[in-house]
């Protein structure tokens, strides 16, 4: 029979000291260590350490009989177990890493961990580590967990949007790879994403024919109508709009909540931040002046004698155009497109969200929320923080 290993695992009070107290131990003993883990919660230190089997079996009894004495002398609970080696590796077929990224606008309930424990357990997921990135508070969890290789991920990722709803906490399932926490391109759809309405709403609204280009809207956003027609029906029925009336448009936008605090805490980490939008270089260029953003392309108004004529000048931004400008950015950049966040809220923006490594659906139509791979819907838009492995709001000292 193979020869045992040996996990010891220490609880308590944290201090800082303790993992080098016990590291000297077991190297004095020429101990070997072939695994460890360690958690704190609430102030509680969970340490777990795997001795190898071939730690020989003299100096094995030894460094026990020292670290229960060191563990007892620092107020902490030592316990250990022999395990074959059988019971030291991987189950078979669970190699497919992936982080779950928990988000609520207030404290997570245990009504959200029972339903996402039950269908995690359902799926044969295996929860490996949990941490919890928001000290202080109990609304956000990053956890580790491990797939079988048969796992059926639309689904999983369906049943984990049907909870999101339910419970009304935003979730990431991201792949765990070196691309992860190594974005470097941020690109938003400006309409409903990036400020908190349609531009092209207001202005009609400004000329007396609200309702019709909002209804016209919704059904571009919704997927009911192609968006090249859509935007051409919208344009004829502002024709005329002032430049004088555009600026009074332009000062009452409103920004999306967090949005501002999002994009600084990118830009000062060295992201480059652009806006890919179906509306209007006017709104986008002031934006990204204001803001302080890398690129904005949108749709040029044709502007004559101080009024808008009814035409758009060059090719429209429509849904294909997103996409091919977000991959020209990149290019450009020389970032791979793994690296590039795209944020959007409607149909024309799935291509785009698509193409990008990671592309959440934010505060989305229906329609797009279960078509893209990730969602916010419920939370401001500094929660994106936390899927990239940021430290969110309040965080971050």
């Amino acid at each position: 029979m193979a020869k045992d290993s040996v996990l010891i695992t220490v609880a308590g009070p944290d201090n800082p000291g303790i993992t080098q107290s016990l590291m000297q131990i077991i190297d004095d003993h020429n101990g070997q260590i072939a695994d460890m883990g360690q958690a704190v919660t609430h102030g509680r230190l969970s340490l777990s350490i795997l001795l190898s089997s071939n730690t020989s079996a003299g100096e094995e009894a030894s460094v026990l009989k020292d670290l229960l004495f060191e563990a007892n002398k620092m107020g902490l609970n030592l316990t250990y177990q022999y395990l074959n080696m059988g019971e030291t590796i991987s189950p078979p077929g669970s190699n497919h890493k992936f982080i779950l990224n928990c988000v609520a606008v207030e404290d997570l309930t245990a009504s959200f961990m029972l339903a996402l424990s039950q269908l995690l357990a359902k799926n044969s997921v295996n929860i490996l580590r949990i941490n919890n990135v928001s000290p202080g508070n109990f609304k956000s969890l990053e956890i580790t967990t491990t797939l079988p290789r048969d796992t059926d991920l639309k689904f999983l990722k369906e049943q984990l949007l049907n909870i999101s709803t339910e419970h009304h906490v935003d979730m990431a399932f991201l792949k765990d790879n070196v691309f992860r926490r190594s974005k470097r391109l941020i690109v938003f759809d400006m309409d409903s994403t990036l400020i908190q309405t349609e531009v092209i709403d207001e202005m009609a609204e400004v000329m007396g024919v609200g309702d019709e280009v909002r209804a016209i809207t919704e059904m571009a956003m919704n997927g009911e109508l192609d968006f090249d027609e859509s935007l051409k029906q919208r344009v004829s029925k502002i024709k005329g709009i002032t430049e004088g009336q555009l600026k009074a448009v332009l000062d009452k936008l409103p920004l999306t909540q967090g949005a501002e605090e999002f994009i600084n805490t990118v830009k000062n980490l060295g992201y480059k931040v652009g806006i890919i939008s179906g509306g209007f270089t006017y709104f986008a260029e002031a934006l990204k002046e204001k803001l302080g953003l890398d690129y904005a392309f949108a749709n040029e108004l044709e502007i004559k004698n101080g009024a808008f004529t009814g035409q758009i000048l060059g090719q429209i931004v429509n849904a294909t155009q997103k996409a091919m400008i977000l991959k020209v950015i990149a290019q450009q950049e020389k970032i791979a497109l793994e690296q590039v966040v795209a944020i959007g809220d409607g149909a024309n923006d799935l291509p785009m969200l698509s193409a990008a490594g990671l592309g959440i659906a934010f505060h989305a139509k229906d329609i797009v929320k279960k078509s893209a791979e990730q969602h916010l819907s419920h939370g401001p838009m500094t929660t994106i923080l936390y899927f990239l492995g940021i430290p969110g709001p309040g965080d971050q000292d």
